[in-house]
């Protein structure tokens, strides 16, 4: 099961997101802010980071930073704050950006464009 990283400090969003995740068959952490999320990364490791832009230690320098320390690990950059937001985090080394609020469809597609398709569980015969 892919592990997804969601990196946001609206704790109702972040719960959200997690119950639309865990019922398409991924396990997902949750951090409050960049630094909380470089930590998270340091004892469990993730297949997929979904990181806010606009939080205390925000998005930006975590984005750096992750970039440095987790390079392949492909990033999600959500933002309510507009276009030039979004843009800017794709330059910083987002893969796929996301302008809040989204459907938990636009959610799942973002993250299906990110990670390989989970199995199916072979069914008993």
């Amino acid at each position: 099961m892919p592990r997804i990283l969601i990196i946001d400090d609206e704790k109702p969003f972040t719960e959200l997101c997690r119950m639309i995740l865990s019922g398409a068959g991924h396990r997902v952490a949750i951090a409050s802010d960049g630094r909380a999320g470089i930590k998270v990364l340091q004892t469990e490791p993730a297949d997929l980071i979904l990181t806010d832009l606009q939080m205390p230690y925000g998005g930006f320098p975590a984005i750096r930073q992750l970039r440095k320390l987790h390079p392949r690990i492909p990033i999600i950059a959500m933002s309510g704050a507009g276009k030039s937001q979004l843009d800017l985090a794709g330059v910083l080394g987002a893969h796929r950006l996301l302008a809040k609020p989204f459907t938990s469809a636009e959610l799942l597609a973002a993250v299906a464009e990110m990670l390989p398709p989970i199995p199916e569980k072979p069914t008993a015969d």
